[in-house]
């Protein structure tokens, strides 16, 4: 993995919902005219930086037919966001601001106007263009278009032929393409439903012009560290450990956070997961787990662990929304935003929970890779350690989703790095094995706080 990952925090945006075009149709609305949208992101980088964050992990930005995963050109910038000077100038400003760059490669299917697959259509069975696709020659689907293998059954979203060496030269002429333009690397959309053969094919052959890119798949369920193995990506998404977090808190339930941690910890001795509580394809963090005074323990647990976190935009603010199984049902969570931050009229207290955070793991920037261990574990309650390589890397998450005050005794504490917590007085604590224990940690009914 590159060294630079190391250090960096993502802000994920989805570009088309952030500047209120996911609802126009593609082709610069359908009157061939560019809209120069990209400033609207611009305006809000500073306020990335404000929270501590380094990288803008960017949804679909290419020409396409609807929600950006219908691609129609690899190389054009959506008009609906603009064009080539309009991105150049957006990778100047993230450059200026120190801001790393990710970019959402939908490679494993293409909308139905990539000229390709019409070429494949118009020229049928047999024709070179053809072999880009798996075509079913002989059947038509609900579209009027020769059969095909379509994305998760969405006639719309055509599937590449990945065992065509054809798709393996497209993609790496594309991902090249990009990172020559200023990116810094690509999250690969729907990476697990590709071949790891392919990806094993694709990126050695991109880094041997761009060692230092960062390459993310999108992976939801399996063996995360066979398919880093077979596929050679540095990391993939954290699904696990995403769905552990909500769902301890919304069920008062840690034991099950208690048991993602130990696989989570087994991830890190192959590679360093990208970790998340929320992105554009799930309900907000703020909707999922109910309780608006438990958002501080989920930003407490994901900013502590080993990973790479991202925080998608409006997470930070507590926007809520929820993610629906039906045609616009990712309004919600794809929602347009202010022009410039200035416009906001809510979401500043969580917005300051966030930022303390994110500055205690700037202060331990060997988090990137610290593994943990179970203190004192009950259903509401929580304390569990983070440890470093180092001579006395280690701080202590505590957390409390009850109505009682709680007491953790014998953590071996003596600060509060981040939070609100009561410690007892050192100088009272006992002698054990040699070092002085603190008597005991105090945190507030629903309160959280790290200790180190």
């Amino acid at each position: 993995m590159p060294g630079w990952v190391e250090h960096v925090l993502w802000w994920q945006v989805y570009p088309l919902g952030f500047v209120g075009a996911a609802h126009e149709p593609g082709d610069a609305g359908g009157d061939g005219r560019v809209r120069h949208r990209l400033g609207h992101i611009e305006a809000w980088l500073d306020h990335a930086i404000g929270l501590g964050l380094n990288g803008l992990l960017l949804g679909p930005i290419f020409d396409s037919g609807t929600h950006g995963y219908d691609t129609i050109d690899y190389r054009r910038l959506d008009p609906r966001l603009g064009d080539d000077a309009d991105f150049d100038h957006l990778v100047t400003a993230c450059r200026d601001r120190g801001l790393r760059i990710l970019l959402d490669g939908v490679f494993n299917h293409v909308g139905t106007e990539f000229p390709l697959f019409r070429q494949a259509v118009e020229q049928g069975e047999g024709s070179a263009a053809s072999r880009a696709f798996r075509f079913h020659w002989g059947h038509t689907n609900e579209l009027g278009l020769p059969a095909y293998d379509c994305f998760e059954g969405h006639q719309s979203l055509v599937e590449l032929n990945h065992d065509a060496p054809e798709v393996v030269d497209l993609v790496v002429e594309v991902m090249t393409h990009w990172l020559g333009r200023g990116i810094d690397g690509w999250r690969l959309d729907a990476a697990y439903a590709v071949p790891e053969s392919f990806w094993a094919q694709v990126l050695p052959r991109v880094r041997e012009s761009h060692p230092d890119a960062y390459i993310l798949g999108e992976v939801i369920h399996g063996d995360y560290p066979a398919f880093v193995a077979g596929s050679g990506v540095d990391s993939v998404t954290q699904y696990e450990l995403w769905k552990a977090i909500w769902s301890s808190l919304q069920s008062v339930n840690f034991w099950e956070l208690s048991h993602a941690l130990g696989r989570h910890d087994g991830f890190l001795d192959s590679f360093v997961p990208q970790t998340f509580l929320g992105n554009h394809d799930v309900t907000r963090i703020a909707t999922q787990i109910g309780d608006a005074r438990h958002i501080g323990h989920a930003y407490a647990v994901l900013l502590t662990l080993g990973g790479t976190p991202s925080i998608y935009y409006g997470d930070e603010m507590g926007y809520t929304g929820t993610k629906e199984q039906r045609v616009g049902g990712d309004d919600q969570v794809r929602p347009v935003m202010p022009r410039s931050p200035s416009e906001l009229a809510l979401g500043h207290e969580v917005f300051a929970i966030v930022r303390e955070l994110v500055c205690l793991r700037r202060r331990h920037p060997w988090l990137h890779r610290g593994r943990t261990r179970d203190l004192v574990l009950t259903n509401p309650g929580y304390a569990f350690e983070v440890i470093g390589d180092g001579l006395g890397e280690r701080i202590v998450v505590c957390l409390n989703i009850s109505g009682e005050t709680m007491a953790f005794d014998d953590l071996r504490v003596t600060q509060v790095l981040a939070g609100v917590a009561d410690i007892g007085d050192a100088a009272a604590g006992r002698v054990a094995g040699g070092r002085r224990h603190t008597a005991q940690v105090s945190i507030a009914p629903h309160s959280w706080a790290v200790l180190g």
